[in-house]
């Protein structure tokens, strides 16, 4: 086991298909990214629709067009604010990406750029126990391979002398699937990225704001249009 600290910059950013139902095709999903840098700012994008819903498997994979339009508009951003492009973008999902989708995610980034996919979701069959009456640390993570790991985004909280919740901490599991990139770095990301909650102020949310927020976000994309420049990721929560 591990203890990590949180203080990491973040050059990360997810694309988030969302189910239309109020499109006459059942497949058809919009899609939209959150950009998150190092400061702790985020972007939101939207980008267009398409068939990618697939019911038999509940998962949503983008065409090779689709996603290669997203990373330009994201990487595109990112150039205008820092006047050069990210050295690394980490991609968070639920699911693995298909060579099609991650075919135009890393078509679309610049050569300099390392590409990483990261597969995140609950760990449901794993649960750990400490001695004594308190949950096990925030934080905590094992390693169990140099793609694959467990990390306890909720947990004890020694600032707060408690552990703010009700039932044992689930993990996270989190494999790097496509690129390569350092776990502990992909780690620490992903626990800071569980203190982006601006809008509950939350210090301990249990996913990182990539996931946790995609479905809010999604609503909002698929409700209307959204034109122009992209928006500060605050307005949306």
């Amino acid at each position: 086991m591990i203890r990590l600290e949180s203080e990491v910059r973040i050059s990360s950013r997810f694309a988030i298909p969302k189910r239309d139902d109020l499109a006459a095709d059942g497949r058809w999903s919009s899609c939209g990214a959150q950009m998150f840098l190092d400061s702790g700012d985020g972007l939101v994008f939207k980008g267009t629709g398409g068939p990618w819903y697939v019911e038999t498997t509940n998962s949503y994979h983008l065409d090779r067009k689709a996603a290669r339009a997203l990373v330009e508009r994201a990487v595109s951003s990112y150039k205008d604010r820092t006047g050069e492009a990210p050295r690394e973008l980490f991609i968070h999902g639920k699911a693995r990406f298909d060579s099609e989708e991650w075919g135009g995610f890393v078509s679309a980034a610049p050569r300099t750029t390392n590409v990483v996919g990261v597969r995140i979701r609950h760990a449901e069959d794993l649960r750990v126990y400490r001695p004594g009456d308190m949950a096990l640390l925030r934080g905590l993570a094992y390693q169990r391979d140099e793609r694959t790991a467990f990390l306890w985004a909720q947990g004890f909280i020694p600032r707060l002398w408690t552990y703010p919740g009700r039932e044992v901490p689930k993990g996270l599991l989190v494999d790097i699937c496509l690129g390569r990139a350092e776990m502990r770095t992909v780690l620490k990301d992903v626990l800071a990225l569980t203190k982006l909650n601006y809008n509950a102020c939350a210090y301990r949310d249990g996913e990182p704001v990539t996931l946790k927020f995609a479905d809010a976000v999604g609503e909002i994309l698929t409700a209307g249009p959204v034109t122009g420049a992209p928006l500060p990721f605050r307005l949306y929560i």
